[in-house]
């Protein structure tokens, strides 16, 4: 069995089904169905077109749920329309389930879980190990979102915009248990930019393909993690990077800048840079402050300040610094570093500690307080 194929088939059959008018829910379960059944049937005997041979079991076994439900009188006409058996296309169709996953009345985490599930074809145990929540939590989760999803009829374009919300969060999961949600977010989002030609898809797929290049460098043996300009750049995904920055390239091209497109130029500039020394800094500041023309977000202006602190000196960064809410996340660590580079190491070493009693997890706050030790131990000598 190839799994890679069955689950890259998963949502152009669920789309199919949602099509012929099927509710998502009942669609969902009659494809899992199908996919049992090919586990069962294709080791002995594989169809010749595996995605018509799923459809139609699919089909079938929505069919019988159907017939079976109380409402069978209202549904029983969509017996008399089962198509003929032969090829199917189902570009248009996995393009409309991504627009259903990522619909607005969903909350982001149910998104997610949606999307890996009916797109990505992720069983619930898998999702939940990623997420790191209860497989019961996820199963209930995956329910209420399908049901909020199952009488949504998109009669209009989906917002593209959204959609690449929620993969950029199924990115930023990273990884833990045994799916690697980030190189599943790449996987999804190479399918989408199959069905639909849109700069920010390309944009997104570059940004992502950019940062994952240098996964392997961002950890140390024991775990620690190891800052961008201290990392082993012979470590990086040359490969992934080459095709990082073609896919970028040829979305700029196109000059309909947008927000993932601006970050990945940004990605693109560390990645090209032989060593942190000879970054590109004035011009990842320029691309910032697109970012800021663009978003306006409080996030991007903090990033703004680490890169005019590099391109102008670490006072530029913290007069940027000083015009930003220090309630937002990062912000202290941030503070933390441009002091450090100012050459005031009592102040550094107090805001890293304190940036490290609210890291968001254990490597940050572990990676935090050793910077705050190692100040504190030149100061003591």
């Amino acid at each position: 069995m190839d799994e890679a194929l069955l689950r890259g088939l998963v949502p152009g059959i669920l789309g199919i089904l949602v099509r012929r008018g099927a509710d998502f829910a009942a669609a969902e379960d009659a494809v899992q169905d199908a996919l049992v059944e090919a586990v069962r049937v294709w080791p002995a005997d594989p169809p010749r077109d595996p995605k018509g041979w799923l459809v139609t079991v699919a089909w079938r076994r929505f069919l019988d749920a159907t017939r079976a439900d109380t409402a069978r009188r209202r549904r029983e006409g969509l017996v008399d329309e089962e198509p003929a058996p032969g090829p199917v296309s189902g570009m248009d169709d996995t393009l409309r389930l991504y627009f259903l996953c990522a619909h607005p009345s969903l909350t982001p985490s149910s998104a997610v879980a949606l999307t890996l599930r009916a797109v990505g074809g992720l069983t619930t145990r898998q999702i939940a190990g990623a997420c790191l929540v209860p497989e019961a939590t996820m199963a209930q989760r995956i329910s209420r979102a399908k049901r909020t999803v199952s009488g949504v009829r998109l009669d209009r374009p989906g917002d593209v915009a959204t959609v690449l919300r929620v993969l950029y969060l199924v990115f930023n999961e990273g990884y833990s248990g045994d799916v690697d949600l980030s190189a599943e977010a790449i996987r999804l989002t190479r399918q989408l930019a199959a069905v639909i030609d849109h700069p920010e898809v390309a944009g997104l797929l570059a940004l992502m393909l950019l940062h994952h290049a240098r996964r392997a460098a961002r950890t140390a043996p024991d775990g620690a993690l190891v800052p961008l300009a201290e990392q082993d750049r012979s470590r990086w995904d040359t490969g992934a990077i080459a095709e990082g920055v073609g896919i970028l390239q040829a979305a700029l091209a196109r000059d309909r800048l947008g927000e993932f497109q601006a970050q990945a130029a940004v990605a693109a500039l560390h990645a090209d840079a032989p060593t942190a020394e000879e970054t590109d800094w004035v011009q990842i500041v320029e691309w910032y402050d697109e970012l800021v023309r663009l978003t306006d977000s409080p996030v991007v202006r903090l990033n703004r300040a680490v890169a005019v602190g590099e391109a102008d000196g670490p006072r530029a960064g913290l007069a940027a610094l000083s015009v930003l809410d220090g309630s937002l996340p990062r912000y202290t660590a941030v503070a933390a570093y441009l002091h450090e580079r100012a050459g005031d190491p009592a102040t550094a070493a107090r805001l890293y500690a304190e940036a490290a009693r609210a890291a968001p997890n254990l490597a940050e706050r572990d990676h935090l307080t050793r910077r705050a030790a190692r100040l504190n131990a030149d100061l003591d000598r």
